[in-house]
């Protein structure tokens, strides 16, 4: 990152202007230009980083490390996520998921309780971790009834969403809670009461609309059924036993987190970092992945041979996913490097709007600006806390602000946003057709959260 004692000089103007005419420069390179996506947001983020100051001699280090914290989080669940997946697509497992969801909820309610799931499924896990686990679900109730993709995986992708931007026990509302002082089992209520809702209007009745307008083909992303393992496929309650062992390991890890966070367990006990490891997501889907090769494999009569190309073939499809949504993690970083976001948050928090439109507006700056959800998040929640702590607020209106941080941490997702590109790339999606329909999605889900916190606030 750029040396200590390097100091942006630029204002609030000037960086706004750079930011704006790096990111129309990238949708020009790959949407006009047609150039590759992963060269594009190396090219723009080094030219950002030049017009904007950062000293010459880091400029390489911003990208790299930058770069590089986002393979650390992407890499790892990508991959095992993607040998998963997998696994469950070529024994025969999604197509027996598939078939479970259809003949209970019927065909047309088909992408309604794949949203459903996918929100129980949200509670613990993370929401990349949790779109790859489901995406073989969802490809192959998508080849069974036809009709666009999109029809089927906004629904899981928004809830996915939803639970990971509003819910506790993930890192972004915890976060907001510890620093504005607000109690997590009221934020957990509220959360759900602004999660659900949105869910369905935002997502899934929008999957409706925009699946019958844009028609997405299912990719092959992950591969499709064995023709011998689809004969025999395995069990329902083994396919169902296998997707919950993640979510399980998860939830000791994030649940701990919150508990400790309320001190109702010690974050230092032996017993509780122990949990906690086994739960960090990857190494939950790492255990996962072993349990499946396994279950799915060696006990189905597939030798190891087999199984390794198996496994090998899932990681070459999603190469390009990683790379990309690294080189997103990139751009977003060399933003957050040249101070824009801190410039922005500044000047508007001097206006001296209300503190829950204040934390909304100053989050969704951030987000914009830098592209993370949950640096945005609790950047925001730390910039607004003084006036939070100095203001006589009531328990749930202190959990009405942290849903409304958390509501504009969400807003706008875009090309400096890793989660834009992970989405994209395994819908198999073009920039355009991501931005018309993820971002869109995105945004209506952060403004209808606000709009629910706003009202339990107003009256509470």
């Amino acid at each position: 990152m750029p040396p200590e004692d390097w100091t942006q000089t630029l204002t609030a103007g000037p960086l706004l202007a750079i930011a704006a005419g790096a990111i129309a420069l990238l949708l020009l390179l790959i949407i006009k230009l047609k150039l590759h996506a992963f060269l594009a947001l190396i090219l723009v983020s080094l030219l950002t980083a030049l017009v904007a100051g950062i000293p010459t001699g880091s400029i390489v280090e911003v990208l790299t490390t930058s770069f590089g914290s986002t393979l650390a989080t992407v890499a790892l669940l990508v991959a095992l996520g993607a040998m998963l997946g997998r696994l469950v697509e070529t024994s025969g497992g999604a197509r027996v998921m598939a078939d479970f969801l259809i003949d209970k909820f019927g065909e047309k309610r088909a992408p309604f309780a794949l949203g459903l799931a996918s929100l129980i499924f949200g509670f613990p896990i993370f929401f990349d971790a949790g779109l790859v686990v489901m995406l073989p679900i969802v490809f192959s109730v998508g080849r069974r009834l036809g009709g666009s993709l999109l029809l089927y995986g906004l629904p899981v992708a928004g809830a996915f969403s939803v639970m990971h931007i509003y819910v506790p026990p993930h890192p972004g509302p915890v976060a907001a809670s510890e620093f504005l002082g607000a109690n997590i089992g009221i934020v957990i209520l509220l959360g759900l009461l602004a999660a659900i809702p949105t869910w369905y209007v935002t997502s899934y009745l929008f999957a409706r609309v925009v699946g019958r307008r844009i028609d997405l083909p299912i990719p092959s992303i992950l591969g499709e059924a064995d023709e011998d393992q689809a004969q025999n496929p395995p069990k329902f309650g083994t396919v169902i036993l296998i997707l919950l062992l993640p979510l399980v390991l998860i939830f000791a890890n994030t649940g701990l987190d919150a508990l400790g966070a309320t001190g109702a367990v010690d974050r230092e006990n032996p017993a509780v970092q122990a949990l906690r490891a086994v739960g960090a997501t990857p190494i939950a889907l790492l255990i996962t992945v072993l349990v499946a090769a396994w279950v799915l494999g060696r006990r189905r009569g597939r030798s190891g041979s087999a199984l390794e190309k198996i496994l090998d073939s899932a990681l070459g499809p999603v190469a390009s996913v990683i790379l990309i949504t690294g080189a997103g993690g990139m751009f977003g970083g060399v933003l957050r490097a040249t101070g824009i976001g801190d410039a922005l948050a500044d000047a508007l928090g001097d206006i001296g709007l209300p503190v829950i439109v204040a934390g909304f507006l100053i989050a969704a700056i951030l987000r914009v600006a830098q592209g993370s959800a949950t640096v945005a998040l609790t950047t925001a929640a730390g910039l607004i806390a003084p006036a939070v702590e100095a203001g006589s607020f009531n328990a749930v209106e202190l959990a009405a602000i942290v849903v409304a941080v958390a509501a504009g941490s969400v807003v706008l997702s875009h090309v400096n946003d890793s989660g834009f590109w992970l989405v994209g790339r395994f819908f198999d999606m073009d920039v355009k057709t991501t931005l018309r329909t993820w971002t869109v999605m995105e945004t209506a889900i952060g403004v209808m959260g606000f709009a629910i916190a706003a009202l339990v606030f107003a009256v509470a």
